[in-house]
């Protein structure tokens, strides 16, 4: 059976996130529309408010582990986030990742009003 591409929500966000700052961040980054799963780096897979965003949606949460982030390709450079993780953008390294090996960003960075959540989209053929 085809299967269409599989859309992905990358995120990065800090320890005091809020659910309502994941989902501004996700909205501005283009929304839920087709999304099969959400994304972060493996460390904060288990965050509160990204549990209760996958919940919301009916998503998985796909945890990436650092060492792969480290080294993706991303359209958006924090030299902040380089240093401490190896990548431009958590969001939108995980986003990737997590979309598959030939997949592509569909939507880039996108930062909640209170700067705590970054959310990126990508698609792709999934594992």
């Amino acid at each position: 059976m085809e299967r269409g591409p599989m859309k992905v929500a990358g995120f990065g966000f800090k320890q005091d996130v809020t659910l309502a700052s994941l989902r501004e961040a996700l909205v501005a980054a283009g929304g839920l529309a087709g999304l099969a799963a959400v994304a972060t780096i493996s460390d904060k897979a288990d965050a509160e408010a990204l549990k209760q965003l996958a919940r919301e949606y009916g998503v998985p949460i796909k945890a990436v582990p650092a060492d792969i982030l480290a080294g993706i390709d991303t359209s958006t450079q924090s030299r902040r986030i380089i240093e401490k993780f190896g990548t431009g953008s958590v969001a939108e390294a995980a986003a990737l990742a997590a979309a598959g090996p030939r997949a592509r960003l569909i939507a880039t960075r996108a930062v909640s009003r209170d700067r705590t959540a970054t959310a990126a989209i990508a698609e792709g053929d999934g594992e």
